[in-house]
Parts: structure tokens; sequence; C-alpha cells
């Protein structure tokens, strides 16, 4: 009797250590992943993978980050790869990611559901002709579609709540065709490559790295952008409970950002291949010649402020007369002053 009311006193002790692992860690997680803080309270700015070009890709092989965000008690920590700022949601969901670069379309989606993120930091949009376009609404080299008005009663890909629906629905409306003769597949940019590539939807508005792509395999373009009053701009955003607690390490981040993409507009040769010369990931020929011409006519990230409040709501006005926004979005609850909220640097270090 004795042994085993020492088994059972074993047994319990073992499974209440084991309860107390568990909420200890499952606290933890919580922790890091909501508010941007490790174990130790200190701030961690969490992004995706960069994959093998620009700034950031520069910022990771060189370890700038890392000795930047020190100096005010912060770290970074690099997560996964993603195509897109849509693709990206759930990793900001979960807390894997509480930054990320995207546009204001998709930051309005994703606001209209959680309002757990605020835009930081701006991208004014390139105006020189002599720009490579990046993006387009694509039809296939032999499509009988001419024009926008030859959409009629064909299937365009756009990813929802994205850029691609945001410029279609702009473009709709700028050539008076009504949108619901128009219709609109919710495809990711990979997904909507295939489709495209293998007929199943008729023309295809290709965001980021998929419209080169689709134009050098010989898709033909309807329109760009550029060529509608576009008013989308690039945005970067930060889970709220990162910015409201850590300003300072959020505003490491974007004077890095700043400082590299002024540098790469200079040399971009530096920022391509970042990490590997060759495979996959590496881009050479007319594709190279392409990046190269677009960092170079790249305009430098600025910090959000009141005045962007416009182009916000004029995004949000679009996606309100169509239904893709079930409700209004202020522009006041969505943007973020860093530079009044960010105690200063500390002294003696380069930003």
């Amino acid at each position: 009797m004795s042994n085993l009311r020492h088994r059972s006193r074993l047994a319990a002790a073992a499974a209440a250590a084991a309860l107390l692992s568990l909420t200890a860690a499952c606290g933890g997680q919580a922790k890091a992943g909501g508010a941007g803080s490790g174990s130790d309270g200190a701030a961690v700015i969490k992004l995706k993978d960069p994959g093998n070009a620009g700034p950031l890709a520069y910022a990771k092989r060189e370890g700038i980050l890392d000795k930047r965000l020190k100096a005010v008690g912060a770290r970074v920590e690099w997560g996964g790869s993603y195509a897109s700022f849509t693709a990206t949601i759930d990793a900001v969901r979960s807390g894997s990611v509480n930054v990320l670069e995207g546009a204001i379309s998709p930051a309005l989606g994703y606001l209209a559901n959680s309002r757990n993120i605020k835009i930081f930091s701006f991208t004014d949009p390139v105006t020189d002709r002599s720009a490579p376009p990046r993006d387009g609404l694509v039809v296939p080299a032999n499509s009988s579609v001419r024009s926008l008005k030859d959409l009629v009663g064909k299937q365009v890909a756009v990813n929802k709540g994205g850029r691609g629906e945001y410029l279609l629905l702009l473009a709709l409306r700028q050539n008076g065709i009504p949108v619901d003769q128009v219709k609109r597949v919710y495809l990711n940019p990979v997904q909507g490559a295939s489709a495209f590539a293998t007929g199943k939807v008729d023309a295809w508005w290709a965001i980021v790295d998929a419209y080169p792509e689709v134009v050098a395999k010989g898709a033909r373009v309807l329109v760009n952008g550029r060529d509608l009053p576009d008013r989308d701009l690039n945005i970067w955003a930060a889970r709220t409970e990162l910015l409201d607690k850590h300003p300072e390490a959020v505003k490491v981040l974007l004077d890095t950002l700043r400082e590299l993409t002024e540098q790469e507009k200079r040399s971009p040769e530096q920022f391509q291949n970042v990490f590997l010369k060759k495979g996959p990931t590496a881009v050479s020929g007319a594709r190279l010649q392409d990046n190269l011409a677009e960092a170079r006519f790249q305009n430098v990230p600025r910090y959000a402020g009141k005045t962007d409040g416009k182009y916000v709501e004029d995004v949000a006005g679009i996606f309100r007369q169509y239904g893709v926004l079930p409700a209004a979005i202020p522009s006041t609850e969505v943007i973020f002053d860093l530079r009044s909220s960010a105690a200063p640097a500390p002294s003696g270090r380069s930003s």
C-alpha cells in the first residue's frame, strides 16, 4: 500500500510539472507572437524571408538589421516565403510575421476583418514612363480580346481584395464597363499563373514578380496600373502591439530600409542574386536587366503621415462602391505616425 501511495504521489507530481511546463510554453508563445516581444521582453521584428534580392536580402546577408536592432534592445527573426501580402496574412494572424510589405488594397481587405495592423510607411508611385511596369492585365497572345470592352462575358483572375481586383475595378469604371458583366475569378498569384497558363481564365491581372514572368512567356498586355489613376501605394504595415510597445525598433527597420533603398537606386547590381548566383531564385538576362531598371527608378519608402489618409480613402472608396469592403474603414484608424511615437535612436548609432 505504501508503494502504491508513493507511485501515485510521483505520478501526480509529474502530471503537475507537465501541466506547468505546457502552460509556461503556451504563455511564452502568446507573448512572443502577439506583442512582438521575446521571452526576455525584447522587441522582435518578425519578417518573411527576403529571398535573393532587394534591401532586406542584403541586410540579412550583411547582418545590418541584427546590429542596428541590438542597439535599441531588439532583434530580427526571418520567417517563411510568401508570394504576396495576401499570402502572408495567415502568418500575420498566427504572429509568426509582424511586419510586412504590400499595397493599400490588400491591407484594407485584411483590416475589414481584423484591426490588428497599422500602416507606418508609404512609397510614392513611380511616374517616369521609362520605368518598367510592375503589373498589368494580360491575355494570351492569340486571344480575341483586344480591349477592355472585349472582356464582357469573360473570366478574369484577380487576387481577392488585393491590388489585382482594385486595378481591374478601376479600369472597368474608367472605361464605363459595368463590373457585373466581367466575372472576377479569385486566385492567388500562384493559382492565377496556373489558371492563365492552362486557359481556365480569359485574362489575368498579374502583379509583383508574376507580371514580368508571364510577359516574358508571350502574354499580351491590355493595360498597366500606371495607365490608370492608381492610388494604391506600396506600404509597410506592422502589428499594432509591436507599434505601440516597440516603435523605436520599427523605426530602426524603416530607417534601414530607406538607407538601403537609396543605395540600391545608385548601385542596383549589389542587390540582385544576393545569396545565390545560380539556381531557381537567381535571375539573369532580360529579367535581371528589368530588375535593375526597376531598382533605379524606385522611390524610397517614407514615414506615414495624416495626409496619406487620402490614398487609403480613395482605394477604400473603389472597394466600397463595388461591395468588396463590407463597411467603411476610417483612415485615422489604420495609419501609424512612427515619427511622433518612436524614441530617439541611441547616440552614436547611424540610422
